[in-house]
């Protein structure tokens, strides 16, 4: 009964209604004559069999007006067992099968250990259920609940026609009959920790000095003394946690720092310590976050807020558990300015770096060269990361590159190459690395991926800066900037929906479907 305070006396006692249940004993093993081989605790009776139950023993055997341990052997139980017969002034012969009393044994246990019963028979125990259910078959029962409150007020219930099943059944609470008694009142509705009372001053950890509750109140559930109502549960005061000068309530284990994060406060046994080495490193800042206030990680950087450093990728975020696509802060291992935003696409695996993204047409593509390099539009919308971005990225691990179409016709399509890399500024962010390629953006007919292994080795160009292998400006007559030829087999960056047609769109040569005015792009990295 989990709404009850661990302190009390809790029996369920057990009684034939017509022929109370009386104590058992031993039998006398080997030397019936032997009288030191009779332990105090036990009665001698001269009767061949054994009683089924406490009521039993009491009309079979002398000396039993004691309580006590005895043996009884209920019909189709195999053996005798031992079991604590309550002899009370009003009756005797209760068959005691669970007394809860001070939490000394654990009662959170398996099928197995309730089936054959555990504890102690004089402190506390349960009996068993399969001695129980054989107990409880072989006449009709009373069953008896003694309860006692954290306050030592005592309450009982009584129900005439208590019965369970076999294993086969599950045990089943197969029969109760009907109830009397005192104990369906006030404690059956109080938690742990509480009594009923109708004058008390009520305190809670939130306000310990303060009283929630008057003599003017209705009675109802309260704390008793030494206990802290911590929202709707009572505990004792060390576990109601630290009170900080700010008003703040940390809680026993937790931890608060100072307004600037230079000590640490730890609350332990109701007590507050200070770690005045405290302080945060370059990747964290000090901040509340969930109500508590201390040295976090900056976004985008792994750790605990103890040590935290950047990832250098989207792989590295999803390695370290963050799985919701998002914008999120990187800085690559050679990068030597602050990290950067990047969206991270936690899909197909997760940890992909997007550095490319065409949605409606809204960020203007044609730009110059510095634009290019430095990066423009959105995270999470329209945007091109930046050509030294992307020089940094590839240049720290081998990486997978990942091109997601869908034609102008609603259709979607992707190109995988195993292994992307440009060069640096001084290379003209050079097309260098391609590798192997695999999806679904090419028709059968053409050479698979055609579309950008065209473009391998070529310089990145713009309307400013022409590095194409032809003799017009491709970026100029496309409207646009990419890793030219002569001029494209695809072009990510021209127009969006171009009213001049396919030179001057969004294209990707041998897409199934429509090869221009794609609606849809996004280009995005990870390791291989």
């Amino acid at each position: 009964m989990d709404h009850l305070q661990c302190k009390v006396f809790f029996g369920l006692v057990i009684c034939l209604w017509t022929a109370k249940i009386s104590q058992a004993y031993q039998t006398v093993e080997n030397d019936l004559t032997d009288e030191n081989s009779l332990a105090s605790s036990y009665f001698f009776y001269q009767r061949p069999e054994y009683p089924r139950d406490c009521q039993e023993v009491q009309d079979h055997c002398s000396y039993t007006n004691t309580s006590g341990l005895y043996l009884i052997k209920p019909d189709g139980y195999p053996e005798p067992f031992e079991v604590y017969c309550e002899n009370r002034q009003d009756s005797a012969g209760w068959t005691v099968i669970q007394r809860r009393e001070e939490g000394i044994v654990y009662f959170d246990r398996n099928w197995t250990e309730y089936k054959l019963g555990f504890g102690f028979l004089a402190t506390e125990f349960w009996l068993g259920n399969d001695k129980i259910s054989c107990l409880t078959n072989q006449k009709k029962y009373e069953l008896r609940i003694d309860i006692t409150n954290s306050y030592g007020m005592s309450f009982y219930a009584i129900y005439n026609m208590f019965r369970i099943s076999d294993e086969v059944s599950k045990y089943n609470l197969a029969s109760l009959g009907e109830y009397s008694g005192n104990a369906d009142t006030h404690i059956t509705w109080c938690k742990i920790n509480t009594g009923y009372e109708n004058c008390t001053c009520q305190k809670s950890c939130e306000n310990p000095h303060e009283c929630l509750d008057t003599c003017d109140d209705e009675d109802i559930c309260i704390c008793p003394e030494d206990y802290y109502l911590m929202e709707r549960l009572c505990v004792p005061r060390k576990q109601c946690g630290c009170h900080m000068f700010e008003g703040i309530l940390i809680p026993e284990g937790g931890v608060h720092a100072d307004s600037d994060c230079s000590r640490l406060a730890i609350c332990r046994n109701g007590q507050l310590r200070w770690d005045e080495t405290y302080e945060c490193g370059n990747n964290e800042v000090c901040e509340i976050r969930n109500n508590i206030r201390q040295c976090y990680c900056k976004p985008g950087s792994i750790g605990d807020g103890a040590d935290c450093i950047t990832a250098t990728d989207c792989s590295d975020l999803y390695d370290a558990g963050f799985t919701e696509s998002g914008v999120y802060n990187i800085k690559p291992t050679s990068w030597l300015e602050e990290a950067f935003e990047v969206y991270c696409n936690m899909s197909d695996g997760g940890g992909w770096t997007v550095f490319q993204r065409r949605i409606d047409g809204s960020v203007d593509f044609y730009q110059n060269w510095t634009t290019y390099e430095i990066g423009f539009g959105s995270a999470d919308h329209e945007m091109w990361l930046g050509n030294k971005k992307l020089y940094h990225l590839t240049k720290q691990k081998r990486y997978t590159l990942r091109v997601d179409l869908v034609n102008r016709e609603g259709s979607p399509y992707y190109a995988k190459f195993n292994h992307f890399r440009i060069g640096n500024k001084d290379s003209k962010y050079q097309l260098l690395q391609l590798g192997d390629y695999s999806g679904t953006a090419d028709t059968q007919s053409t050479p698979n991926g055609y579309a950008l292994t065209y473009h391998l080795n070529q310089a990145f160009s713009l309307w400013d800066e022409d590095n194409d292998a032809g003799s017009s400006n491709c970026a100029e007559g496309n409207h646009s900037a990419w890793w030219y030829k002569n001029c494209d087999n695809s072009d990510l960056n021209s127009d969006y929906h171009a009213a001049w047609g396919s030179d001057a769109s969004i294209e990707w040569y041998y897409l199934p479907g429509s090869n221009y005015n794609i609606l849809y792009t996004e280009m995005s990295l990870r390791p291989f």
